[in-house]
């Protein structure tokens, strides 16, 4: 069993049906390059154009309702940023999208504005290429795949960092349409210059706020374990899977889990 199903099925019984499934794919030799991209391509073709259009409107309105309803408390975290360091209260950052395409991507603004990159770009290398030593299974635990004790970050920003919310503006991306609620994280590009062929099956959906990696430990699982569990959504993708990950990431982004 990998380490993200352990996490999904030691946290939440009622994930367990389709993580027996995720073992056996996760386990599996991923070098099938055009096998997996011949089923991945019959996977998006059996989408139906009804749940195309339930997931488009869960997004839209639940877009609006987070950033409507939610503005007093996305208010309180603009103004803490801007109180407590120097810069912008957003930070907008190119990403990679659907089929590779580039967008602008929203966050608060979680570090300071005189960050060099060039350890993360160095992190972001080993840990694509399996070079990083896996952390331990044991929950009390601290290992993580991703640099912790960051000079760049804020104290705000540790803050919002471990709980997502400093992801919160990247509903505003849902809105326009380059996101999604639930799909695979859009990488960086100097990331996705880093992929192998195989790798970039995950974004042939909409890369998406939250997903399986985030309810599955986020930062305690490995990148090879995080691309096959975006390839088992793309090709197992329901609306009640989606709903299961929404409900199940709250917990997540509350308790901190994976995150730095």
């Amino acid at each position: 069993m990998t380490y993200g199903t352990r996490v999904l099925r030691r946290d939440n019984a009622a994930m367990r049906k389709y993580t027996a499934a995720l073992d056996n794919y996760t386990n599996a030799e991923p070098f099938g390059a055009a096998e997996l991209a011949t089923k991945t391509s019959h996977a998006l073709f059996r989408r139906t154009w009804i749940g195309r259009f339930l997931k488009r409107t869960t997004d839209v309105v639940t877009s609006l309702g987070v950033l409507v309803i939610g503005f007093p408390f996305l208010l309180a975290i603009a103004l803490l940023i801007k109180l407590t360091s120097k810069g912008p209260v957003f930070f907008k950052q190119e990403r990679v999208g659907e089929d590779g395409e580039d967008f602008a991507l929203f966050k608060f603004r979680t570090m300071r504005t005189d960050c060099d990159d060039s350890r993360h770009r160095e992190f972001t290398r080993n840990f694509i290429q399996g070079r990083l030593p896996e952390p331990s299974l044991d929950a009390g635990k601290s290992e993580v795949y991703k640099l912790t004790d960051d000079p760049r970050i804020t104290a705000v920003g540790g803050f919002l960092r471990r709980t997502s919310l400093d992801e919160l503006p990247q509903f505003i991306n849902i809105l326009k349409g380059e996101m999604t609620i639930v799909g695979p994280r859009p990488p960086l590009p100097y990331e996705y210059e880093c992929y192998d062929e195989w790798h970039k099956l995950r974004l042939k959906v909409r890369p998406g706020l939250t997903g399986l990696w985030q309810v599955s430990g986020r930062s305690t699982v490995p990148f090879h374990e995080m691309v096959m569990m975006d390839i088992y959504y793309i090709e197992n993708w329901s609306m009640l899977l989606d709903l299961k990950i929404m409900f199940k990431t709250v917990p997540v982004m509350l308790a901190g889990t994976g995150g730095r």
